[in-house]
């Protein structure tokens, strides 16, 4: 349930009560009647299979992570002021201009050593915090080489599409000095609804290897629940996301003509046929509720205002710092270190922002994905799996400014408040203990 959202009632209700009661029969664990279903004291039964090393182990994993983003911006920052002091960027525009090259390549010259030096001077952080942290929690599955070679991968990528873009931004910074952020947020609204396009077709192949999901009841469930909501199903793909970790997860990704339904192994390996389908109808509920496009909306107007406020604050601090930097105004292709950093700090600081307009789509999709696929154990016992890197039950003020998804706590209660309202008869299920930690490998 990496993204998702809404509540449609599938047809066929009586029928899809009567597989659901024969399916709670089947779950692993005890069931009793009671005399009136507690969607509470339901809760707590699903949330004391995570405990002791197992929550503690998840709760520091997302704790610390929650200071990711400040200490990488701060790292950030250091690096374009050092790139600022030792005037990189001005020695290269320079050079260019010298050797009488067209404006534009001195430009992607500039982007392009910029994007390079700045990937490569944030590689000890990257490492640490993509590599060694993520293998110190158990939740690393790659090589050292296998892991640079993805990162190479995705520097070449982010030199591509991020050194066309910066010809475009400061091409429009130069046209239209006073109004770029207007016009540059339309650019962005392209770029992000050019990235949704190609990423499951173009991006997700350099990475992964996607395959038929085969026939099975996984494939029988996920069709019949997409041709419901008018779903594309002709191609349901399965990703071998556990060569690089053990997450589960899936989506409904790509627009118009790249539109795919796909889930990775691991989601098909660690859960079981209704936990699978409750994880699909959440994702069915992206696409249903028309997330993509809102997410796009959204974010291009978050990020107009970004560039709204950077195009006040970049200019003052190049006429604060410029003669030192040898930076001559926003237009030059030296002042990239000096927008960069500044929308840096403008997106963390919006951060609380951002994760709770995510984080509305997601419960929206979650209680999509209940009424489609009416598996309110399955939901919740998939909840509890997410929980090997997400705090089970964080505070209200933590969840607000840190969660991007709502928290296994309330997803789980979400779901019991769900099958007392719709399964006759509810009974309470004490679900088996989730599995045994895995052990970080000590050999990278």
């Amino acid at each position: 349930m990496g993204k998702g959202t809404g509540s449609h009632t599938m047809p066929l209700t009586r029928l899809t009560g009567c597989v659901f009661l024969g399916l709670l029969a089947a779950v692993p664990g005890l069931a009793h009647a009671a005399a009136a279903f507690d969607v509470d004291h339901a809760t707590q039964l699903w949330l004391a299979t995570l405990s002791g090393p197992a929550q503690a182990r998840s709760d520091a994993y997302f704790e610390g992570g929650e200071w990711l983003a400040l200490w990488g911006t701060l790292i950030s920052l250091g690096i374009y002021s050092f790139l600022l002091r030792i005037r990189l960027l001005p020695k290269v525009r320079t050079a260019m201009h010298r050797r009488g090259w067209r404006p534009w390549l001195g430009l992607l010259a500039c982007g392009l050593v910029f994007i390079a030096v700045d990937t490569l001077l944030s590689l000890p952080w990257t490492f640490y915090t993509g590599y060694l942290r993520e293998r110190q929690y158990g939740l690393m599955n790659q090589s050292v080489g296998a892991w640079l070679g993805d990162q190479a991968i995705g520097l070449l990528l982010g030199a591509l599409l991020g050194s066309v873009l910066l010809l475009v931004i400061y091409a429009v910074i130069r046209m239209y000095p006073k109004h770029w952020w207007l016009i540059g947020t339309g650019v962005i609204a392209v770029a992000i609804t050019f990235l949704v396009l190609i990423t499951p077709v173009f991006l997700v192949p350099l990475f992964n290897t996607q395959s038929e999901l085969p026939d099975g009841p996984v494939r029988t469930r996920v069709v019949a629940m997409a041709k419901a909501y008018n779903v594309p199903s002709e191609h349901i793909y399965l990703v071998d996301a556990s060569r690089q970790s053990d997450r589960i997860s899936a989506n409904v990704s790509g627009i118009g003509p790249t539109i795919r339904i796909s889930l990775n192994d691991n989601l098909l390996k660690k859960t079981s046929v209704a936990e699978t389908a409750a994880v699909m109808g959440h994702e069915l509920g992206h696409y249903v509720l028309g997330h993509v496009w809102r997410t796009i909306v959204v974010l291009t107007l978050l990020m107009g205002l970004l560039l709204w406020l950077a195009s006040r604050i970049a200019p003052a601090l190049i006429r604060h710092g410029g003669q030192r930097w040898d930076v001559r105004g926003l237009s030059d292709p030296a002042s990239l270190p000096v927008l960069a950093g500044v929308l840096s700090v403008l997106s963390l600081l919006a951060t609380p922002v951002t994760n709770t307009l995510i984080r509305v789509d997601e419960s929206e999709a979650d209680a999509f994905g209940l009424d489609a696929a009416r598996e309110p154990d399955g939901f919740a016992a998939a909840a509890m799996k997410l929980s090997a890197y997400r705090k089970i039950a964080p505070g209200a003020l933590e969840e607000m400014l840190f969660f991007d998804h709502p928290s296994g706590k309330t997803r789980v209660h979400m779901a019991m408040q769900w099958k007392k309202d719709h399964v006759p008869n509810a009974t309470e299920v004490v679900p088996p203990p989730l599995p045994p930690l895995k052990l970080p490998d000590p050999k990278p």
